[in-house]
């Protein structure tokens, strides 16, 4: 009997089983710690928690926490329990002294029995028994109150004798509860079939994705790799560019300041004299003997034989030297140093912009696998660019710049005017009244003109240009220290640049002229032709023009000491002109 008592305050009142985990809300009830779990999972979407057992209400989810009373005495219990046999969880409904499992249970009966009862138990038909179940009443008909033993497939319902005879389910198909549950079953396991192959398929969809993912990062880190290197590459080389052009900055300006620092110590030299001997020659001015004032020197014997000879010594230019003879009055008393000073300026502005183009036309046009080449080259060599092809790069590892095909000229949209379009092949210039919006920059010309890329240090080369439905145009070459603003920036009109222009009057008659730092030369005759043709012998030191007319014919040429590198330049006004051709020979005329 008291082992009866024990076991029913042993039993979970949400799974009427044994404890399995015991815990204790905060009310006092204890519950198996799975169920409770459930039912407070069900509780979650409403914000209150209840106890199912007293109902009491808690704010918050309760703290479950574990019973080791009540678990001790349920593990104690089911051992003593099991030494006397398999234990079900459910009791014989006849052992009232003591607590004996059951093992079936009387659908007819509605008891549940253990072996000594079980042997005793009526064995008449009515008598259904069956695995031990606790809701024996759920196993009988509601109206008839006898045992379900038949299922209407009409209203897939499960029913007794008596509603398949004279009740609602009369004259349906109705089948037996062992055949109609294996029919059941076979569906399951059909379902179930369907289900595990779905399941397969979806294992292996899953995996495949998953291949897909790994490789789809494994090429991202690659391409990631790859750019990064790229790109240290690049800031690597820009930095040592960075560094040489400054140290040559800084090592010109220290020559030109020791240089002008030796001017002004002499001209300070020549200062204290002149003071000197100007004070002397006040002091016989204000002296009233007149024969000391005789006896002394000359005064044309004071004065330094030299400072006559200035004009000749400083000022004696030819023509050939009028770029240089516009400075203002302060080079002709330091010798030319200043002028000299100007120069370097100049010409250390042209090695920035050339190296800089180069480098930013380089990395626009950059191709994939022309990084891959510069991430392979050795860390000391430096690459250049050609202004505009990066197919004419090579490294040098020196330092120098070299291309591929010196012949070729390409146009750099970098310096191109807003309003010429640059075409795609970067051989044609044509003037557009809507402006081409690209960026402003330190190497963008302002008006109507664009330079090439590719420069000339050395050689003879030459190179022809097509006008197309332009009135007024100019063909010519110009240094990279070039003037990008204002009037003074046209070819032609500065001591950096040399043209043939084409002019127009205004009665609509064309002229054509040649012209270097805004001194013209008029050609006696007119140009019939659409094509010019420009030559350039470095070491010479000429310039000269041709029309490309059947023979050719010489127009003029220009003769300087070039003193920094030479680019191809168009001015277009109207229409477009086209560069149809280049060599690295010069052709006979």
């Amino acid at each position: 009997m008291a082992s009866a008592i024990l076991s029913e305050e042993l039993l979970c009142s949400i799974c009427l089983s044994m404890y399995t985990d015991p815990v204790t809300l905060r009310c006092g009830h204890n519950f198996c710690r799975e169920c409770i779990d459930d039912a407070l999972n069900t509780q979650d979407g409403s914000g209150d928690y209840f106890c199912p057992d007293c109902r009491e209400k808690f704010n918050k989810r309760p703290t479950l926490k574990r019973n080791i009373t009540l678990c001790n005495v349920a593990e104690r219990f089911m051992s003593t329990q099991s030494q006397e046999g398999t234990i079900t969880g459910i009791l014989c409904t006849y052992c009232i002294h003591s607590p004996i499992p059951a093992v079936r249970s009387c659908l007819h009966c509605e008891a549940s029995l253990c072996d000594d009862h079980l042997r005793v138990h009526s064995k008449g038909p009515e008598h259904v028994l069956t695995d031990p179940s606790t809701s024996l009443e759920n196993r009988k008909c509601p109206v008839h109150k006898k045992i379900l033993e038949y299922y209407c497939t009409e209203d897939a319902a499960c029913i007794c004798v008596s509603c398949s005879l004279a009740g609602e389910h009369r004259g349906h198909q109705v089948e037996m509860l062992d055949e109609a549950s294996e029919k059941k079953k076979k569906k399951l396991r059909n379902v179930l079939q369907k289900m595990i192959t779905n399941r397969k398929k979806t294992e292996e969809r899953i995996q495949s994705l998953e291949e897909r993912r790994r490789k789809a990062q494994d090429k991202a880190s690659g391409e990631v790799e790859r750019v990064t290197a790229v790109i240290i590459d690049i800031r690597r080389q820009m930095d040592d560019l960075e560094k040489k052009i400054l140290s040559e900055i800084s090592r010109r300006g220290e020559q030109v300041s020791l240089s002008l620092s030796d001017v002004i110590q002499k001209l300070e030299i020549e200062k204290d004299e002149l003071s000197r001997k100007m004070r002397h020659i006040e002091e016989l001015c204000n002296m009233t003997d007149p024969l000391t004032v005789l006896e002394d020197p000359d005064p044309e014997d004071l004065c330094d034989p030299e400072m006559d000879g200035d004009d000749e010594d400083t000022g004696g230019h030819d023509e050939g030297d009028e770029e240089t003879s516009g400075q203002d009055g302060g080079d002709e008393d330091t010798g030319g140093h200043d002028k000299t000073y100007h120069i370097d300026v100049d010409v250390i502005t042209g090695i920035l912009h050339a190296a800089f183009s180069d480098i930013i036309t380089y990395l626009q046009t950059i191709s994939p696998e022309k990084k891959n080449k510069m991430r392979e080259q050795p860390p000391s060599a430096e690459v250049v660019g050609t202004g505009g092809d990066p197919e004419k790069v090579i490294v040098s590892g020196k330092g120098g710049i070299s291309v591929q095909d010196p012949a070729d000229i390409l146009l750099d949209v970098n310096t191109a005017a807003n309003n010429l379009l640059i075409s795609d092949d970067l051989k044609t210039a044509t003037y557009k009244r809507i402006r081409q919006n690209r960026p402003e920059t330190l190497w963008r010309f302002l008006y109507n003109q664009v330079m090439s890329g590719r420069r000339f240090t050395s050689g003879r080369h030459y190179w022809d240009v097509e006008i197309s439905g332009s009135r007024r145009w100019k063909v010519g070459m110009c240094y990279p220290s070039i003037d990008r603003r204002g009037h003074q920036s046209y070819i032609g009109y500065n001591d950096k640049s040399w043209c043939l222009h084409r002019g127009l009057r205004c009665n609509n008659d064309h002229y054509y002229t040649l012209i270097h730092d805004r001194k013209q030369v008029l050609l006696p005759q007119r140009i019939t032709s659409d094509g010019v043709r420009v030559c350039l012998d470095y070491e010479a030191g000429q310039l000269s023009f041709y029309e490309l007319c059947d023979p050719i014919r010489h127009l003029h040429t220009f003769t300087a000491a070039f003193s920094e590198p030479l680019h191809a330049a168009l001015c277009v006004y109207y229409g477009s002109v086209k560069i149809t051709c280049s060599s690295c020979e010069e052709p006979s005329s």
